[in-house]
């Protein structure tokens, strides 16, 4: 994934809201705090940036309320214009483009979903899914093709005709979903889509998710304050605070080691072993005898066998080529809460 140049790449990215952000930006001292920042009558939205996001990625950002999330997916699409630093998308830098460039830029590649559905009352599930492709001029006949195809994908077939008051609020989602998909986007932003329905139906729609990137392969930036949810779905997930990234790792490396003792503290109550995989744990010059496990395998669904087991070391494959072996030891570790 990371031999390809980067989809979304930002480098040292600052969003400074209040009254002169440029003129503060200028005179700013290096190094200086977000409070040190507030204190001088500014907020650090995002402060100083650095990431990439890579095709068929999924990068979940999270964090608590105010932590910046949302404010740095709005400066990927250049929703927020950055006060300094700089964003690219396939190599063009947003901040050049003009605003026929970046509407065009918005039209062609990128996909929006946020909490609120912001479905239109009185149009019905086709038409608020084709309506993406009405503002983009296409005829009738192909807008209606296209959104019947992305209604089935989305299971919703044989509602077209409903009104968004007739759906519940996880098929009111899934239109909203239908609708951003509908414009074929390479590059999909989903801000907290999931947060306002109740357990069971996120659950569902997780799942749902989950079985559409599996088919589509988009570049999806992610948001949440959910850090089951964000386990669940992330390639990689990106923990923010006061406007910084605090660390951005895959799901198993936040959890086996957190950068900051913040980030510890969001992962002191997961359940590692359901995180943790065989194939972080591998050795890549260890070997082991008898069955390997596969590299994807839980701890936890590997936890029979740790427990019966004797060998010191496991073999691990994937797709049935050896990547080395893992500890025992370590493995239990993980499972029973000891240092791994």
């Amino acid at each position: 994934m990371t031999a390809e140049n980067p989809v979304i790449s930002c480098k040292n990215v600052w969003k400074i809201f209040g009254p002169d952000p440029e003129a503060f930006m200028k005179t700013m001292p290096e190094g200086m705090s977000f409070e040190e920042i507030r204190a001088a009558g500014y907020i650090a939205g995002v402060k100083d940036v650095s990431i990439e996001v890579h095709k068929g990625e999924m990068l979940v950002i999270m964090g608590l309320s105010g932590s910046g999330k949302s404010t740095l997916v709005r400066c990927f699409s250049r929703l927020h214009d950055i006060t300094g630093g700089t964003i690219t998308v396939e190599g063009q830098d947003i901040m050049s483009l003009s605003e026929k460039e970046l509407i065009d830029l918005r039209r062609s590649k990128m996909g929006m979903v946020f909490q609120s559905f912001g479905l239109l009352p009185h149009r019905t599930i086709l038409e608020n899914v084709a309506f993406p492709l009405e503002m983009r001029g296409q005829d009738k006949h192909t807008r209606r093709e296209r959104a019947l195809e992305v209604i089935k994908l989305v299971g919703l077939e044989g509602r077209e005709d409903y009104f968004p008051r007739e759906l519940s609020g996880g098929q009111q989602q899934r239109v909203g979903i239908a609708r951003s998909l509908a414009i074929e986007p390479d590059i999909w932003f989903l801000d907290e889509p999931f947060s306002a329905l109740d357990p069971l139906i996120r659950k569902e729609m997780q799942d749902e998710f989950l079985r559409l990137q599996q088919m589509l392969n988009k570049t999806i930036v992610f948001i949440t304050h959910d850090f089951d949810e964000a386990l669940r779905l992330a390639d990689r997930i990106a923990i923010m605070k006061d406007g910084a990234v605090e660390q951005c790792d895959t799901p198993d490396q936040i959890v086996l080691h957190p950068a900051t003792e913040y980030v510890r503290k969001f992962t002191e109550d997961i359940d590692k072993a359901r995180v943790v995989h065989a194939g972080v744990l591998a050795q890549a010059h260890a070997s082991g005898e008898g069955e390997p496990q596969d590299a994807g395998t839980t701890v936890h669904d590997m936890a029979r066998m740790l427990v019966n087991d004797t060998r010191e070391m496991i073999p691990v494959h994937r797709a049935g080529v050896s990547i080395g072996a893992m500890s025992r030891k370590a493995a239990l570790d993980v499972l029973l809460g000891g240092d791994s």
